[in-house]
């Protein structure tokens, strides 16, 4: 049979069929391809837009970060306002009982001279000598220090020259003799020793 009788006994339904059949194809085809652009878009999108648990994650370590910097500010404060008041403290109480002390240091130093002074009367001279005692004490509970003089080098952050005189029982610039008692509380003077220096 030749071409031409072929195409001459297709019938019109056949003619349809196979136009349906390239339409489906060419449809399938459409679909499969828009699904796979569709797909790749999707992934773009995902991989552009950023993942909110992340995005949170980093949120609370900023704050985290800024309330650790916070604290430590704080603490940085507390720690030095307490040492400040801690040493205002200190220094208002050794303020104080250098006040106290030098205003008694008067009425030791006439106990002192009461108990230099000759007298036939030993219960009265046991008795100065107790009180001036307990004076010693309680200036040792308060941290009172006498400041110690006699055969020193001269210092005069601690000594108070009031003549000099060449001695040589004495060194060079030696204390040879204390008319009054010097007194210190800690490393603060209350009063300075009067003295009389050798061989200046």
């Amino acid at each position: 049979m030749s071409e031409k009788e072929e195409k001459e006994e297709l019938k019109p339904e056949d003619l349809q069929e196979a136009a349906e059949e390239e339409f489906s194809v060419d449809s399938t085809a459409e679909d499969v391809s828009g699904e796979a652009s569709e797909e790749h878009s999707n992934e773009e999108t995902a991989e552009e837009k950023p993942d909110p648990k992340d995005e949170e994650i980093e949120s609370l370590k900023k704050q985290l970060a800024d309330e650790q910097e916070k604290y430590k500010r704080l603490d940085a404060e507390y720690y030095n306002y307490r040492n400040r008041s801690l040493k205002e403290k200190q220094d208002a109480a050794a303020e104080a009982t250098s006040k106290t002390v030098s205003e008694i240091l008067s009425v030791i130093d006439n106990f002192e001279r009461a108990l230099a002074a000759e007298t036939s009367d030993e219960a009265y001279k046991k008795g100065v000598e107790m009180i001036f005692n307990q004076f010693n004490d309680i200036l040792r509970k308060l941290g009172v220090e006498e400041i110690e003089a006699l055969n020193c080098p001269f210092d005069p952050n601690f000594h108070h020259a009031v003549n000099q005189v060449e001695d040589e029982n004495f060194g060079e610039n030696t204390v040879c003799n204390v008319f009054q008692k010097g007194y210190k509380l800690g490393s603060k003077v209350i009063r300075c020793a009067m003295v009389s220096v050798a061989n200046p």
